[in-house]
């Protein structure tokens, strides 16, 4: 995709170790489109969501960052009243650690009122980017069941807004 990011997330080991980057940008359609990067994770399928507050905190298995971006709405694609905002689709690691996904996300934006978005990025304590130790199950409350939290990254806006 051209044009720069208007937000971006290091993330981050338990250990302070950055493994790579989460980059957002808003499309000219209004939805926002998610770029991940990393490298040395462990291999397989993770979970991988947004989560309500902009907090890291290694101290506390990352539970600083709060539960996923839900925007009123249920866990999962699996259940009718879902999914969160925040509820990103499992990432899959090669075996040589490389992490690297694309996607479309509509139901979030970068910044609160820039179009029907349930939920932003940049709301009043900001959001955090995790990623999960194992898959999220698309359904169960409320969040997946995806394991502990192994890196996470504070999600920070890319110049002016």
């Amino acid at each position: 995709m051209q044009g720069k990011a208007e937000a971006t997330a290091e993330l981050r080991t338990p250990e302070g170790q950055v493994l790579g980057t989460v980059s957002f940008h808003e499309t000219p359609s209004g939805m926002l489109w998610v770029a991940a990067h990393a490298t040395d994770v462990p291999p397989g399928r993770h979970g991988f969501h947004i989560h309500e507050t902009g907090t890291c905190d290694a101290d506390t298995d990352f539970k600083s960052a709060g539960g996923h971006l839900a925007g009123g709405h249920a866990h999962g694609v699996l259940d009718a009243r879902g999914p969160h905002p925040g509820d990103l689709p499992n990432v899959t690691v090669h075996d040589d650690g490389r992490l690297d996904a694309e996607f479309f996300l509509q139901r979030l934006s970068v910044d609160e009122g820039l179009w029907l978005g349930d939920a932003a990025l940049f709301d009043s304590d900001g959001a955090a980017v995790v990623l999960h130790d194992g898959a999220d199950d698309y359904e169960s409350q409320p969040s997946g069941a995806a394991g502990p939290r192994i890196a996470c990254g504070v999600i920070e806006r890319v110049g002016e807004p």
